[in-house]
């Protein structure tokens, strides 16, 4: 592990969820302009941006006198353009700089030397710059300023209190030092403090032991790790602990939490696991660091959520789990109008600690608010409860609550686009009549309706459920790129990579088709039983018959009533010749499926819509082998 000496310049807006809240555009472009000052004079003072976070910028530099030289010039010409603002909309950066100890990984610092910097950004003043010891030593008689002295400061995951200045740019202040001397306190006081600070200490040592969200934290073994770590930061978001009076609540902590790894997974510079492989940790008592050996990340983040009348509370703590170290904590309390602002204050910080820089595009969807309207978010969430259950009964349930909330939010996108993903599923299933739908096909219309008014204002599941419905049409080219879609604006999305797969598939690719279901499953390694007929199927297309059986029939003892994976798997014993199992597996699914999806070779081609007719014709023969009826 490379370590060096660092000078870390830490930088945040002021007031940056109000300004979007306020104006939106206005506040994207001043931080564009903004943006273009800070890293000209990163740049200028010999400087390298190596974090990015929406309003937040983290820097490295070799010398301190470069960084602060850089921190005043920067103040000073941010405050000259806010002078031709209104005073409600002027934009002000926090600065913290320190010189530390980091850790090299990549392009990206790592450490208490970043952290610490991120710690003084948040004691600056608007417009401000706080400065560690480290650095006030070595500017003091270098640079014509002046230094106030703020005391020692104990600051979250850090073991010893940081001294920390503030620099003063004012002429009269030049050269001066203010407040840096103490009177000492005579011997018997400290002996009476220390003793206080002992019992203190202990009482407090009863209480952190009483609550494990502070507990001591095993390191996970990277040899034993179920998977290598992948070339970037990764990462795995746990299911949020429901702290409130209710029960009911559960599903807005649930809520919460995917909407957290949502907000992750749009950042290309992240690796970040998918929502079904951590929820099979919801509710058992796990190790952090079994957790990142079984899932393969460094980095794990776990927390709890309050939810109290209108009132909302998040506790956050983001751990290296190869170290057990705790890397940042905080708590956030607002109002469920602001439960988006808290959201993106979570994730910011949490790219910006691990030194990710995001696009101008990520900036843009991760800061994008969903809906305005607050119970509508709440409706969805409760729908989105009973989509994950995959059932006819809860799909009625969840079609209620999408439509309860685009009744209240009529732009609502994300509750259009799962309105389409539940109707999908429902005409996928022939579900219809068992969700109250009268005729076989009322499903899709209605699936194609709501998909319209999702892609107004597209989502990655509106891209998903296109890329399906057009590859069920033989629309292969279409289908492709609605997927590509789908990932571009979630490149850490595993399902997306599947509606990918499986369009490609269809249009004779198996081979690309096959490395993205991988992918997936690498993303979501506790993967459902979808992922795996989906590689049969790959493999399939790829005429490796053995291997298809294989992920088929595991597919199918994970969920015996998967018709997908039947079909196929009966295909594909009957070009193996497996006549014997072919013939038990048509026994035990031949008679379930009757009426308006029968179990003959004509009824499956109708679900395979190929590109290549060489494909249908394979298909058809494989069917016929296994004893299924034209």
């Amino acid at each position: 592990m490379e370590r060096r000496l660092a000078v870390i310049l830490a930088a945040d807006v002021v007031g940056y969820s109000r300004l979007m809240e306020a104006d939106e555009e206005a506040t994207a472009r001043t931080l564009s302009a903004y943006r273009e000052i800070i890293d000209g004079q990163i740049t200028g003072h010999h400087g390298r941006v190596f974090g990015s976070a929406g309003d937040s910028v983290i820097a490295e530099f070799a010398s301190p006198v470069e960084a602060v030289r850089c921190a005043v010039e920067i103040q000073r010409e941010i405050e000259a353009r806010n002078a031709d603002l209104p005073e409600d909309r002027r934009m002000r950066l926090r600065i913290g700089i320190n010189l530390g100890d980091v850790i090299v990984e990549g392009d990206n610092l790592l450490g208490d030397g970043v952290n610490i910097a991120a710690r003084l950004e948040t004691l600056a003043d608007p417009g401000g710059i706080s400065l560690a010891r480290s650095v006030f030593d070595q500017v003091k008689k270098q640079i014509d300023l002046g230094y106030e002295y703020l005391g020692e400061h104990e600051v979250k995951n850090i073991a010893e209190p940081i001294r920390v200045y503030r620099v003063l740019t004012e002429p009269d202040a030049v050269g001066k030092v203010i407040g840096e001397a103490r009177r000492t306190a005579p011997s018997w006081m400290k002996l009476a403090l220390a003793a206080a600070v002992a019992v203190l200490i202990a009482v407090l040592g009863v209480g952190l032991w009483l609550r494990p969200w502070q507990a001591t934290i095993e390191p996970a073994s990277v040899e034993r790790m179920a998977h290598p770590f992948p070339d970037k930061p990764s990462i795995a978001v746990l299911p949020f602990t429901n702290m409130s009076d209710d029960p009911a609540q559960e599903y807005f902590a649930d809520g919460m939490t995917e909407d957290l790894i949502t907000d992750l997974s749009k950042v290309s510079g992240l690796f970040v696991i998918a929502r079904n492989s951590v929820f099979t940790y919801k509710g058992k008592a796990v190790k952090v660091g079994q957790v990142a050996e079984e899932l393969g990340v460094r980095y794990v983040l776990e927390g709890s959520v309050r939810r109290s009348g209108g009132q909302v509370r998040i506790n956050a703590q983001l751990i290296d789990a190869t170290t057990g170290g705790h890397i940042w904590a905080e708590r956030y309390d607002g109002s469920l109008d602001d439960v988006f602002a808290l959201q993106d204050n979570v994730t910011r910080k949490i790219v910006a600690v691990l030194a990710v820089q995001l696009t101008a595009g990520e900036r843009e969807r991760v800061a994008r608010k969903e809906t305005e309207v607050p119970e509508a978010y709440d409706a969805f969430l409760q729908g989105w409860q009973h989509y994950l259950r995959q059932n006819p009964e809860n799909f009625r349930k969840a079609i209620s609550y999408f439509e309860q909330a685009v009744e209240l939010d009529p732009q609502y996108a994300r509750a259009y686009a799962a309105l389409a993903a539940t109707y999908a599923q429902v005409w996928n299933n022939i579900w219809h009549a068992k969700v109250g739908l009268k005729y076989l096909h009322d499903p899709r219309f209605l699936a194609e309706e709501f998909l319209a008014k999702a892609l107004l204002r597209p989502t990655p599941l509106a891209h998903q459920v296109a890329a399906g419905m057009l590859t069920q049409q033989g629309r292969h080219e279409e289908a492709i790129a609605e997927a590509e879609r789908a990932i571009s604006l979630d490149p850490n999305d595993a399902d997306g990579y599947i509606a990918l797969a499986g369009a490609l598939i269809l249009a004779g690719k198996p081979e690309e088709a096959r490395q993205l279901v991988q992918r997936a499953m690498r993303l979501n390694p506790h993967y459902p039983p979808f992922y795996l007929y989906q590689l049969g199927l790959a493999e399939f297309g790829m005429e490796r018959y053995a291997e298809a059986a294989e992920s088929l029939e595991r597919a199918i003892a994970l969920n015996p009533d998967d018709r997908w994976s039947t079909r196929l798997l009966l295909a594909t014993y009957g070009l193996l010749g497996s006549r014997n199992e072919a013939a038990g597996l048509l026994d035990r699914a031949g008679n379930s499926w009757r009426g308006m999806d029968p179990l003959t070779v004509r009824g499956v081609a109708f679900w395979y819509p190929f590109k290549e007719p060489a494909d249908a014709r394979r298909l058809a023969e494989g069917l016929r082998q296994a004893g299924v009826p034209d």
